[in-house]
């Protein structure tokens, strides 16, 4: 699929996604991409993040590919049995383990307990091996659950500016990749 037939749907986690972010950068230069906003980025709130991934979806107007990272991951498993309709792909990368305490901000508790049934479209799971919010093992069962693909993207740390993964090109080929498949 090219990404000129799809409406990209940027999901950004936890304080949104900074203009350094990859995902802002992709977003800049995916002309059908767009990001889905939330009213606070501080304070997650479950399902108005959902609500507002599903609106998002229901708004396209081609099929959805979903880019979403760490709490944009879970909040698009959250949403799966809403949107699988529209949606022909995710790529989901470094999704939090909301499940473990122990591993995220108080504030992503409420996104915890990840669901586990299969999401029902194409989708990859992008997981470092030294991801401070989920081991990478987690990640592999996720995918699992999930029944989507699993790539291993090295130690990428939580594959954002603060890991040194500002632009990351790898996970730019890696969506290439992805979309070629769908």
């Amino acid at each position: 699929m090219k990404i000129s037939e799809a409406d990209v749907l940027i999901v950004p986690g936890l304080f949104g996604s900074c203009g350094a972010h990859w995902q802002t950068r992709w977003q800049q230069k995916l002309s059908t991409a767009s990001r889905v906003e939330q009213a606070n980025w501080e304070k997650p709130v479950l399902d108005e993040w959902v609500d507002n991934l599903v609106s998002a979806v229901e708004k396209a107007t081609r099929p959805v590919v979903i880019v979403a990272h760490s709490l944009g991951v879970a909040t698009t498993v959250h949403a799966a049995p809403r949107i699988k309709p529209w949606v022909k792909g995710a790529f989901l990368v470094a999704c939090p383990d909301c499940d473990d305490s122990s591993m995220v901000p108080e504030s992503v508790h409420a996104f915890g307990p990840l669901p586990t049934a299969p999401l029902g479209f194409h989708a990859r799971v992008v997981a470092s091996r030294n991801d401070p919010y989920c081991t990478f093992e987690r990640a592999e069962q996720l995918a699992k659950h999930w029944q989507v693909n699993f790539q291993d993207a090295g130690e990428s740390g939580h594959i954002n500016v603060e890991s040194g993964q500002g632009p990351w090109p790898e996970g730019l080929l890696s969506f290439a990749h992805f979309m070629k498949a769908l």
